[in-house]
Order: C-alpha cells, then structure tokens, then sequence
C-alpha cells in the first residue's frame, strides 16, 4: 500500500509540475540571452567601425571638429557601458545602454550628413566601403533588436499568463524590458499636409 501511495504521489507531483512551466522559462530565458547577445554583438559591430570612419573623414573634413568630437564621445560612452544577462532583469541598467547607443546612432546619422558637403569624401573609396559597412551593421541592429523583442515578447506572455505566472513568482522571472522608441509621442501624431486652400 505504501508504495502505491509513493507511487501515486510521484505521478501527481509529475502532472502538477509538468504544466507549471519551469522548462518553458527555462527555454525562454535562453532565447531572450541569445537574442540580447546579437544585438550585443551587432552594437560592439558598430563601435569598431566608428574610429575608422572618424579618421577617413578628419582627412578630408578637418574643420568638422565638433560633429567628429560628438561621435567620439558618443561612441566612447556606448562602449563603455557594462552589458550583461543581468542588465536584462535591470530596466534602468536598459534604458541607459539604449540612450547610449541612441546617442551614437544620432552622432553617425549628423556625421554622415556632414560628409555630403565634401565631394572629395564621398568619391573616396575607403569612406564609401565604411559608409556601406555601416549601413549594413544598422540593419543587422535592426534585425537583432526585431529578434530580440519577439523573444521578450514570447517570455512576458509566458511570465503574465495564468498558472505559469505563479511559476514566475516562485522562481522570479521578472517581465523582461523591450527597446521602446525614444520619441514614441512625437512620432505617433500624424503628420499634417497643407494643400495650400
């Protein structure tokens, strides 16, 4: 009778435990890392071409100190951010590393601006190779980032929904934070058009 009774318990604690959704955080979890990790890698992407693209357009564009100065500074303070799995579980740790590389995303877009008034620049092959790099690490940025909210996304569902939220509590998978655009107000009034009547 006893271990019927042991048997039986066993059985029960393996169907409760089975629909608690431990190995599904567990899963969860490892995606949501991953993911981060490419957006990671793809921002330190980023960052080792900005010395070279700085130096490529100072030949040309010396009397551009500020704007060259301002990506310096940007890219310095991007890089010098700790990123960690644990800036996952910190939203203010997050919110700085996205105003960080926001910044220097506002720095490249001023400083490749700048380089439309010099002809001789643009004509240089070594600043269209870099020009292009960077146009191609952005949009790697921006499939990494696309990825990696899908994946908080498919976590959050699973940490807010009934019964795996008790799971959440339990083991603490807090809801993870996303990347949010900076002027979410601004952009989502609709431009007006003005005929001319």
């Amino acid at each position: 009778m006893k271990k019927v009774t042991a048997w039986m318990m066993v059985v029960w604690m393996t169907a409760l435990l089975s629909g608690c959704g431990y190995n599904e955080f567990q899963a969860r979890d490892e995606a949501v890392k991953a993911a981060w990790g490419e957006v990671v890698n793809q921002y330190q992407r980023r960052a080792d071409l900005v010395p070279n693209l700085v130096n490529t357009v100072k030949g040309y564009a010396s009397h551009e100190k500020d704007t060259l100065e301002a990506v310096t500074r940007a890219r310095a303070a991007a890089t010098s951010i700790q990123v960690s799995p644990e800036t996952l579980n910190d939203p203010q740790a997050f919110q700085r590393f996205q105003q960080a590389q926001g910044e220097l995303s506002s720095a490249l877009s001023r400083l490749l601006a700048v380089s439309e008034n010099y002809p001789q620049l643009k004509a240089d092959n070594l600043f269209r190779d870099l020009q292009s790099q960077l146009e191609g690490t952005e949009n790697r940025i921006t499939v990494a980032r696309q990825r990696y909210i899908k994946s908080v996304q498919d976590y959050n569902v699973l940490a807010r929904s009934f019964p795996t939220n008790l799971t959440a509590m339990i083991f603490h998978y807090p809801v993870r934070p996303s990347f949010t655009v900076e002027n979410e107000r601004a952009i989502s009034n609709a431009p007006t058009v003005n005929f001319g009547k």
